[in-house]
């Protein structure tokens, strides 16, 4: 059996903790999403995909079988305005038909993103190696670009960059992240 032996000094520590956990307690209700968060995000208004030029920054990190490239969104529409989430990101053929599955989230917590007039935010898109899969999981194309969804819009963009996309749905060869993410 083990026992817990409180000396005095431990007992004004947890006594402290508890007391510092209390007083945050409002702190953090007042931060929550629906108070202060959500204020910010109706202020300005959301991003429409007209106002927006989007691009890929074709400097690429590559590691372990994969490439990442920065998908830059860049506000062209005269004010300020807000994304919020994650782009839905697709290979593409020429005539812009989908290419196998739409790029998975990446699983970071998305950020409300303020962009003025001119300023540009990014977010992360990796493509898998289509080599590494076996060709009955994958049968490789060559896609023509990515069709891009800026977050929470229904218009996209198309951004043209070849490369080796997997045209068997089911196989995940893509993996975005949401706008901000360092």
């Amino acid at each position: 059996m083990h026992l817990h032996v409180f000396t005095p000094a431990r007992r004004i520590l947890a006594a402290a903790a508890v007391t510092c956990a209390a007083a945050l307690v409002p702190a953090a209700a007042l931060a929550a999403p629906g108070h202060q968060a959500d204020a910010a995000r109706t202020a300005t208004p959301a991003c429409a995909t007209s106002g927006l030029d989007v691009w890929l920054d074709t400097n690429g990190s590559s590691a372990l079988g994969h490439t990442g490239y920065q998908l830059k969104i860049t506000n062209l529409s005269g004010s300020t305005c807000t994304l919020f989430g994650y782009p839905g990101v697709s290979a593409v053929t020429l005539t812009g038909t989908q290419i196998g599955s739409a790029a998975a989230r990446d699983g970071t917590a998305p950020h409300t993103v303020t962009l003025a007039n001119g300023a540009t935010t990014h977010a992360l898109v990796v493509i898998t190696n289509t080599s590494l899969f076996q060709p009955s999981l994958c049968h490789q194309v060559t896609a023509a670009g990515l069709k891009v969804y800026p977050p929470n819009q229904t218009q996209p963009r198309t951004v043209p960059f070849p490369f080796s996309a997997c045209s068997k749905t089911g196989t995940i060869y893509l993996t975005i992240s949401p706008v901000g993410f360092p």
